[in-house]
């Protein structure tokens, strides 16, 4: 397997190189030449895997310069740290199906990508003898799932951007509170939109980024979405066991990533077996507009209780929007540089393929508070607010013909003042997050400008 960008201006990668490189150098994002299909044999054999086993032979299809014994074991040691022992269980609440992403170590889902992608970097390096420097934007959970993923490693520093005061307290603290010596918080004045385009701009300073090996853990770093897609074929087998054969996935997104993951399993697995994606989206609804309208225009961003979300340029959309062009990189990088230029493009023409593939669904501040409130009464059962974006969408654009699965993207309890507001009182505190607003927290504080992160980057990282 080989990897190219979006924009069609490297030669092909195999898969380490494409782990390590992160962004493509040309700007672009990477991705495999071709995805690969399983047929329903195979699938009929992946029913009974546990989430570790099945991991294997998904990412043994996208990974052929890692020998099997050694993939298994970075597989393993990746998902020992997670709560339950499905790793991403799936549970009944009513008239959808839950699939639970917060067992890990930060109680979000970007930990079952980051614990692994932590496992990849430090094999690749204890191979090369070489270093790296991890550079990454985070609109809440991304930066303390990387952090976790490698904290103390060797070789390995890490600088986490995050819009200062605008992640839920817990979000901040999780990130803050690690204090080993490889770890650099970075609070910008500004939103998740200014952090993740400095980060793009550092990365694309070709010199800078070399001199200093970076790094990228955000959703532009493949092997994140690729470990993704394994929850989604995991879930879909649950489910068929029971006997249901086509199902949908409400995904709640901000930045295109977790649905991408969702694409790539649909285009895994035969014809028919994941059916629609509903794409839920909060009062940032560039990506509704676009399935809706064809419209993909930036906003100003609107704060929300679901911060994760609160974006208005998804960094993970140009990899749909190379398939959507047929895998013609110079007319995604048109598209692109055209965006950057004028903050809109108008891909109308798209609209009816586009509809093949999702609907979507902008859930208002109101709307998710109330369905926490909802679900709760009914159930029993709490949401935090990212999940609640997505089971408001899954409950208005449900086939009833079809079982629904709500992706739940992180643990109530990260996310209490919405909660409060939606039930009344404060949800309990796993352990894990009981003494954190006690606990000794190191930041910085600057201005959300290209110079003055890459003065601190560069006056901190590994030589």
């Amino acid at each position: 397997m080989r990897y190219i960008s979006t924009r069609g201006g490297i030669e092909p990668l195999k898969f380490q190189d494409a782990v390590m490189m992160g962004l493509a150098r040309d700007g672009g994002l990477l991705l495999p030449h071709a995805l690969p299909t399983v047929t329903n044999d195979v699938l009929q054999g992946w029913q009974q895997l546990s989430y570790q086993a099945l991991a294997k032979e998904i990412l043994s299809l996208f990974i052929d310069d890692i020998p099997g014994a050694d993939l298994e074991d970075l597989i393993e040691r990746a998902y020992a740290s997670f709560a339950h022992p499905q790793v991403t269980p799936v549970t009944q609440w009513g008239d959808v199906y839950i699939l639970e992403l917060f067992h890990g170590p930060t109680l979000a889902f970007k930990d079952v990508a980051l614990q692994l992608l932590g496992n990849l970097f430090e094999y690749v390096l204890a191979r090369s003898g070489g270093f790296m420097n991890i550079l990454g934007a985070t609109s809440g959970d991304t930066g303390s799932a990387a952090i976790a993923g490698v904290r103390g490693k060797n070789n390995i520093n890490i600088f986490i951007l995050h819009p200062h005061g605008r992640t839920s307290p817990i979000q901040a603290l999780q990130m803050t509170t690690v204090l080993d010596p490889n770890v650099f918080n970075i609070a910008v004045h500004g939103t998740f939109d200014d952090a993740q385009s400095i980060v793009k701009s550092i990365f694309n300073d070709l010199d800078f980024r070399d001199r200093y090996r970076l790094g990228a853990v955000n959703s532009i770093n493949w092997a994140r979405v690729l470990a993704q897609v394994v929850y989604y074929v995991y879930a879909y087998c649950k489910l068929r066991r029971l006997g249901m054969t086509s199902i949908d996935f409400s995904v709640p997104t901000g930045n295109f990533g977790d649905i991408f993951a969702g694409y790539v399993a649909r285009r895994l697995l035969p014809p028919g077996c994941i059916h629609t994606l509903i794409l839920a989206t909060n009062a940032n609804d560039i990506l509704t507009r676009f399935v809706t309208h064809g419209d993909y225009s930036r906003g100003q961003v609107q704060v929300t209780s679901s911060p994760s979300m609160d974006i208005q340029i998804a960094s993970n959309f140009e990899r749909y929007l190379y398939y959507l062009h047929g895998e013609d990189g110079a007319a995604v990088k048109r598209d692109m540089d055209g965006f950057a230029t004028s903050g809109r493009l108008d891909l109308s023409a798209f609209k009816d393929r586009v509809a093949q593939d999702f609907r979507s669904r902008s859930v208002s501040e109101e709307e998710t508070i109330a369905t926490i409130g909802a679900f709760y009464r009914e159930h029993q059962y709490l949401l935090d607010p990212h999940t609640a974006v997505g089971v408001k969408a899954a409950l208005e654009l449900r086939n009833p013909s079809r079982p629904v699965i709500c992706l739940a993207t992180a643990h109530p309890a990260k996310f209490g003042e919405a909660v409060t507001r939606a039930i009344g009182s404060e949800p309990p505190l796993p352990s894990v997050l009981a003494d954190l607003e006690h606990r000794e927290s190191r930041c910085v504080v600057l201005d959300a400008e290209l110079a003055a992160i890459k003065e601190f980057v560069a006056a901190h990282a590994l030589r």
